[in-house]
């Protein structure tokens, strides 16, 4: 595992050890990010299942301002820590121990907002519909948010969560990359 571009390409991540984590391939990260970018021009990342922290990393190479990393696996932790430490810019990452619904509700007090959101919870203990629904409920997503979701293929996740909806799908594999968009009222009813 790599960072594959930006300022901190070409530099090794590693792994969680064990099976529980899933980390993403650097095939499906490089077409994850064309999709989405490749490159951003500043703003704020969330990443709400972490594991090895490489997807974060790999925005703000690519020129995402600062991000937020959370896992509940102290393992996942550590490696995300050492991660961090490769890109010699660890003020750029916050990273918290916690679960995922806890943690935004931490997040809401403190009044963040990302531009940019990764949802890959382990396959099994999926509930990516309400974790899109409080991220919106509490305005912690900017207008122009994107929301990447990684899921197994089989998962169906619907089209539209609330003012958020698909505007890009792929299938890699066992592995399905689904993003969304905000969308407002007003485009919302005119489609």
């Amino acid at each position: 595992m790599r960072v594959i571009t930006g300022e901190y390409g070409g530099r090794r991540l590693k792994a969680v050890p064990g099976e529980s984590t899933r980390p993403t391939t650097d095939k499906i990260k490089e077409s994850l990010f064309n999709m989405i970018g490749p490159y951003f021009y500043g703003g704020n990342c969330l990443d709400l299942f972490a594991g090895s922290g490489g997807l974060a990393i790999e925005a703000v190479s690519r020129g995402m301002d600062k991000a937020v990393l959370i896992d509940k696996a102290p393992a996942a932790i550590k490696v995300i820590q050492e991660n961090i430490a490769v890109t010699k810019e660890e003020e750029k990452f916050k990273v918290i121990r916690g679960d995922a619904a806890r943690v935004i509700k931490n997040l809401k007090s403190e009044q963040q907002v990302f531009d940019l959101v990764f949802l890959d919870p382990p396959y099994a203990k999926q509930q990516i519909v309400s974790q899109i629904e409080a991220l919106l409920d509490n305005n912690m997503l900017s207008p122009e948010a994107l929301i990447v979701c990684e899921v197994d293929k089989k998962v169906d996740l619907p089209e539209t969560i609330k003012q958020a909806q698909v505007y890009k799908s792929a299938e890699y594999g066992i592995t399905k990359i689904m993003i969304y968009e905000l969308v407002s009222q007003e485009e919302g009813e005119n489609e």
